[in-house]
């Protein structure tokens, strides 16, 4: 295998790692049918569901609304960061 296809391949790994890591936090977990409900299609990697939820905040599931409040904003707790 040449390297520049090994690189190839290891940068698709990470990335493809990184894509599915973000999407597992605390807000991708409660927020789940909200995000099917009213975000479908809406993109995790430039925060596209995370604004498409934030703007439907007064339709989405009391625990939806508890884990946008309590991440991101500058909380800290966003993107893997700040977990106790």
């Amino acid at each position: 295998m040449s390297m520049k296809l090994l690189t190839t391949a290891v940068v698709a790994l990470a990335l493809s790692a990184g894509a599915a890591t973000a999407q597992s936090g605390p807000v991708s977990s409660a927020c789940k049918d909200d995000l099917a409900k009213y975000c479908a299609g809406k993109s995790h990697q430039n925060r596209d569901a995370r604004a498409c939820l934030e703007s439907n905040k007064d339709k989405v599931s009391a625990a939806c609304k508890s884990a946008l409040d309590s991440t991101g904003g500058g909380k800290g707790k966003g993107m893997g960061k700040g977990k106790s």
